[in-house]
């Protein structure tokens, strides 16, 4: 275990062990803190044989945005230093190690700050300078992991720039981790619902072997199931071969059908597979990056243009330092001789190497240009001093200040409370990590671009990334551009938000490139999945009739309202159309018309009858049943208006009803009539008994009881089961045919059962009377009429049940106007010829049988 030491014990002249060089920055103070970067970007790892001592690791390459993130938490300190409100009376010092991107430089260093060796003994304290109040870093996940393991038994504060990976948030295992950096929990989610918001549903997916991409493979793995999306394939970049398995990656990438590929990675592990990938001619893919390289300046560089161009990722959100680029470019080896690792940026950046100090045994090349120390920052245009794009040094900067904030609470003693301590507050000069580490989770404070800083119950800060397209610059190098922002507290469906029209894609395209495993179904279709492939691999099938589908890629078809219809391309609802027999058809207003003008027959008849009422070819025949007959004649015409017109409740009521009881009392009195007729003509034989029933009182009884049972009929149809309105769907589909229910079935037959029974009376006693002196008698002409009516409506009834909608009701009032036409015409067309056109037939001689 490690143990701390207070002031007394690391004066302890009983520590006496061998001390080592220790490369680092350091800087007096009244407290101490830590930092640890990764200054160099990769590392050599010599073979470790156990018969000697393993050589230390030997660190490469120097990045200039792990060092702008070195520098902000040094320009932080000199500002916090400065400020005589936030630390008043105490000065911050630090202390800071470089981690190279290995797990164990990164403990080796936690090491140093702990126990103040280079080769650290554990439980042993022989740090001579005052206390330590936390470390800042480390950059890595994995190194960050290890460090807060060893932290947390003291409960040292520890607050990571960079760390992402979701298992940091157990608050069980690591007590006292804090990260100015959203964990990868919530990067996954925003890389799900970027591919989702630019409709890439079929991507493909590669992750390093360690526990950043493990991990961030299955975050995104289980948020795009949520999304709907689907993996197409998935691969590792084994960082521990040199060529990271690039050849097998090459070869699953051109084959698959994947145009997006999300790669969660760092910088460093990926630089060896897309040099492979440009060789290889890996084209027309378009990368998605994760937090962890996409705003990497290590890729940023011309050599990438071509390849990298268009690669679209969700980075660290971006703030501002105020002064902070100003201090980048004043920085100079020559007036900073202490940093010991300024000397090798700076050959870095300015491509050119130091004289050879005395008795050093470099290698000197005298073609190499020569740094003199008068090179000036300022005048280069390079990632390091941009101070409009600050992500990891923005996230270092808030970390050092919710450091100082923290030692400022506990200052003045804040919350004092809440400790779990026998002395109200601690001492600023003596005080335990544990009691700072208290302030530590409660501190909050705005930083001086306006955001509210503060950590979660997880010990992170509130969530935000930005959306980052890589874009090829007027100058060498690739530009990444904020071109959006997910906001996880945003509102529902404001979550992120991406200018889609400041995005150049692959080949400078401004079209949104597609990656689907199958095209999108249109409105009007469903998808279909297809047997033994993913969600997203899925046909498309048309909507059933009488169903539709208004949105792309649905995955079901809605069925339309009772009154309502698929249109052509089934992707919308109409109206349907309504079918009756209206006026505005050619057929309703044909029949309307022949309506109006046969129901002009019997009125002119009428008219005829009643100005030759005096007559004996009027008188002979009942006069006023004739008149009677053809009043009911004309308003059996006119009854068939109503089956003409939109059918409302009232006219489903009445028509039927109406129509019946207007035929019995036609029938009715043409069946007096012909009794009346063969009742004359047998009461002139003598001795016959009928002559007294020879008068217009059995006609009119006729008639009425006739009627009348048509009407009890009817009415017992109206009281129990009426006639309604009904909108029938289901004779033609897309149609709404608009018609009468007759109710009782049974009621409406019986009726037509009763005219039928009626006429055939009728029929039978006029065809009985045939042979009677035949001046002036209507039997013949009657039984002509009646076999007429009787033939129509005994057609009728087939025809009127195979047909439907305005046909059906077309067929009635045919029935209606033939039957009625054939009564006019039979029985009095003969007697109009006659009176207007053989006036000498009609006298009393000629009704006597005695001709002229």
């Amino acid at each position: 275990m490690i143990a701390t030491c207070d002031v007394q014990m690391m004066m302890n002249p009983g520590c006496h062990f061998p001390t080592y060089s220790v490369t680092g920055l350091f800087s007096d103070g009244d407290v101490i803190l830590g930092g640890i970067f990764p200054f160099h970007d990769d590392a050599e790892f010599e073979k470790i044989t156990f018969t000697i001592e393993p050589a230390p690791i030997n660190c490469r390459r120097t990045p200039s945005q792990t060092y702008q993130g070195l520098q902000a938490m040094m320009f932080a300190v000199e500002e916090i230093n400065h400020n005589n409100y936030l630390l008043p009376n105490t000065t911050l010092g630090f202390q800071i190690y470089d981690s190279c991107r290995v797990n164990q430089r990164s403990l080796q260093a936690t090491l140093w700050m702990l126990t103040g060796q280079e080769k650290p003994v554990l439980n042993f304290c022989c740090q001579r300078e005052l206390p330590l109040m936390g470390i800042i870093g480390d950059a890595g996940s994995s190194s960050s992991i290890v460090m807060a393991r060893i932290l947390g038994l003291y409960k040292f504060p520890q607050i990571s720039y960079v760390s992402t990976s979701p298992l940091l948030s157990n608050r069980n295992q690591f007590p006292s981790f804090f990260r100015t950096i959203t964990n990868d929990d919530l990067q996954a989610q925003g890389l799900a619902q970027l591919l989702v918001h630019f409709g890439w549903t079929w991507v493909g997916i590669l992750v390093e072997d360690n526990d950043y991409g493990q991990q961030g493979y299955h975050l995104i793995k289980q948020e795009l199931a949520k999304a709907g999306a689907c993996i197409a394939f998935s691969e590792n970049i084994i960082l521990s071969r040199a060529d990271r398995n690039a050849l097998h990656i090459i070869q699953v990438i051109k084959n698959s059908t994947a145009k997006a590929i999300v790669i969660f990675s760092s910088d460093a592990g990926l630089v060896p597979l897309i040099d492979q990938m440009i060789v290889r001619n890996v084209s027309g893919k378009v990368f998605i990056a994760s937090e962890g390289w996409s705003t990497s300046a290590t890729l940023a560089i011309e050599k990438y243009n071509e390849f990298l161009s268009g690669t679209i990722g969700i980075g660290t959100h971006s703030g501002e330092i105020p002064g902070f680029k100003e201090y980048l470019d004043a920085i100079n080896p020559v007036t900073s001789p202490d940093n010991v690792f300024l000397p090798e940026f700076w050959e870095d950046v300015f491509n050119c190497k130091w004289p050879p100090q005395k008795n050093a045994t470099t290698f000197w090349d005298n073609e190499s240009k020569l740094c003199t120390g008068h090179e000036r920052i300022g005048s280069l245009q390079v990632d390091f001093n941009d101070g409009t794009n600050l992500r990891s040094s923005y996230n270092v900067y808030n970390a050092v200040y919710a450091s100082a904030w923290s030692l400022h609470d506990l200052i003045f003693c804040k919350s004092h409370k809440d400790l779990n301590s026998k002395t109200a507050c601690a001492d600023i000069n003596n005080f335990k990590p544990w009691q700072l580490l208290h302030y530590v989770k409660n501190v909050h404070f705005q930083s001086k671009s306006g955001e509210e800083i503060f950590f979660n119950q997880n010990g992170e800060v509130p969530v935000r990334y930005d959306i980052v397209s890589w874009q090829q610059g007027q100058e060498r190098g690739l530009r990444q551009m904020t071109v959006g922002s997910y906001d996880s507290n945003a509102p529902h469906g404001q979550t992120i938000k991406v200018n889609t029209s400041g995005i150049l894609w692959v080949s400078r395209a401004s079209q949104v490139p597609t990656s689907v495993c199958s095209q999108s179904c249109v409105p009007g279709f469903r998808k279909a999945g297809i047997e033994g492939e993913p969600i997203c691999c899925f046909q498309c099938i048309r909507c059933p009739q009488g169903e539709i589908s208004n949105e792309t890629d649905s995955t079901e078809c809605i069925k339309c309202p009772w009154d309502q219809w698929p249109n052509a391309r089934q992707d919308q609802c109409i109206l349907k159309a309504k079918d009756f027999l209206s006026y505005e058809d050619a057929l309703g207003y044909s029949l309307a018309a022949i309506c109006i003008f046969l129901s002009l027959m019997p009125a002119a008849i009428l008219g005829l009858f009643y100005h030759s009422r005096s007559t004996p070819i009027v008188k002979a025949n009942n006069r006023s049943l004739s008149y009677l007959l053809l009043l009911s004649l004309a308003l059996c015409f006119l009854c068939s208006f109503a089956f003409i017109g939109y059918p409302t409740s009232m006219t489903c009521l009445i028509r039927q009803a109406s129509f019946g009881i207007i035929f019995s009392l036609c029938v009715s009195c043409v069946l007096a009539k012909t009794i009346m007729v063969v009742i004359a003509f047998n009461a002139t034989k003598p001795g016959s008994n009928l002559r007294r029933w020879a008068t217009p009182t059995l006609s009119y009884a006729v008639v009425s009881t006739c009627t009348f049972l048509q009407v009890l009929l009817c009415v017992s149809w109206l009281v129990l089961s009426p006639p309604f309105l009904v909108y029938n769907i289901q004779i033609q589909p897309g149609l709404i045919i608009v018609e009468c229910n007759e109710g009782a079935s049974i009621a409406f037959w019986c009726m037509l059962g009763y005219l039928g029974l009626l006429a055939t009376i009728s029929f039978v006693v006029a065809f009985l009377a045939r042979k009677l002196p035949d001046s002036f008698n209507e039997t013949k002409f009657i039984t002509f009429s009646m076999l007429a009516f009787l033939s129509v409506w005994i057609s009728f009834i087939p025809a009127y049940l195979s047909t439907k909608g305005k046909y059906m009701v077309a067929m009635e009032i045919f029935a209606i106007l033939t039957s009625s036409s054939a009564l006019v015409m039979c029985i009095f067309f003969p007697k109009c010829y006659i009176i207007m056109l053989r006036p000498e037939m009609n006298s009393k001689e000629y009704l006597m049988g005695r001709k002229l």
